[in-house]
């Protein structure tokens, strides 16, 4: 067989696949509106994504692919699948820290695909304010980063907050030096996120030590402003710069290639257990010795595992704090349920952010 042939019979195989791929994505669809129709059937019109059901499913795939594809990719795919199949039952609109082509945007779109309605907003209190006004039906928030810490003005808004923690996504953050024409030749002026900057600043002092560091609100603002701004380079992601026309002039400048972040998904109703959860909780302690041993003990004690811990001024009085506390399980687990019921008589106040599946790849 000649390869001429060889490669005729290969496209004709992958036509004839994608006939038949694109027939079960149809018969999915069809199946997930009959779906909506039972809902809707049973007063359940509201309660179209469910991110407990979404999390076991896209394990289901990642567990059960044998490549090529990294499970990765294969994760993506179908979550784009799954995203444009609710949208037959009910378009979301996810309220994220703007602008757009903000690292918030994106982790949006890789939680969520790209079948929703994505609404910028100017500050995380906004994106808050947005769906407790049921204006947006979840929101996207960071919450910390691998090399920078907590993003502390997210977690102060739990204090106050009603909205429940029902999800959580982490995005590898690359950094690009941008310019208005691909060049760094006269570049005396660098603008970004506090942040980006903290977490350029290696590269920064190596390449671009003559150059001032300008903080402004986001990187994505970050972008648009030096559009028209001669000497001056932006540090952001290749989706901001694409979405302002300007151009990479170096790929990726963050100093730690492993840099996440982590993004908290808020919204009004609580999910239900996946099979592989967190539960974060905020906790009042009166300021006294020994306070914070006892607030330990019952995690402990019931074998939990305590992933995350950070204190914040409870704003309620000087020296008095509040501790966020993750921990690894779900609350109607009987060992988590056990340890909060425990953590009730420790502590001055006990408040559930949440249960929520744990990041899908």
């Amino acid at each position: 067989m000649s390869s001429d042939t060889k490669l005729d019979t290969l496209r004709n195989g992958i036509d004839g696949l994608d006939e038949h791929i694109q027939d079960l994505i149809n018969r999915r669809a069809a199946l997930a509106r009959e779906i909506a129709e039972v809902k809707s059937a049973d007063g359940q019109a509201t309660d179209f994504y469910r991110p407990d059901r979404e999390a076991r499913v896209l394990r289901r795939i990642s567990e059960r692919n044998s490549g090529p594809l990294p499970a990765e990719e294969v994760v993506r795919l179908f979550r784009e699948i799954m995203s444009a199949c609710l949208a037959l039952e009910k378009p979301l609109s996810i309220a994220f820290l703007g602008p757009e082509g903000t690292f918030t945007q994106a982790a949006a779109l890789k939680h969520f695909g790209h079948s929703v309605n994505t609404l910028a907003m100017d500050g995380i209190n906004d994106v808050f304010r947005e769906v407790e006004a049921g204006l947006a039906d979840y929101g996207v928030v960071p919450v910390e980063n691998s090399t920078e810490g907590v993003v502390s003005h997210t977690l102060d808004q739990f204090q106050h907050s009603s909205l429940v923690i029902c999800g959580e996504v982490e995005q590898r953050i690359h950094h690009h030096l941008l310019t208005a024409d691909g060049s760094l030749d006269a570049v005396n002026r660098v603008l970004a996120h506090q942040q980006a900057l903290a977490q350029c600043r290696g590269w920064l002092d190596a390449h671009l030590a003559h150059a001032e560091r300008v903080a402004v609100s986001s990187n994505a603002e970050a972008a648009r402003m030096i559009a028209d701004a001669p000497g001056t380079a932006a540090i952001a992601s290749a989706m901001a710069a694409e979405l302002y026309a300007v151009a990479i002039a170096v790929h990726n400048i963050e100093d730690h290639p492993d840099n996440t972040t982590r993004f908290l998904i808020i919204g009004t109703r609580n999910a239900q257990p996946s099979g592989a959860d967190k539960t974060s909780v905020l906790v009042s302690v009166h300021n006294q010795p020994g306070a914070l041993s006892a607030l330990l003990q019952p995690i402990a004690g019931n074998g939990i595992s305590m992933t995350r811990i950070e204190s914040r001024p409870s704003r309620q009085g000087m020296w008095e704090y509040v501790f966020y506390i993750d921990l690894d399980g779900h609350r109607d687990d009987a060992p988590v349920a056990a340890a909060l019921a425990e953590l009730e008589t420790e502590a001055f106040a006990v408040k559930v952010l949440g249960s929520y599946p744990k990041a899908v790849l």
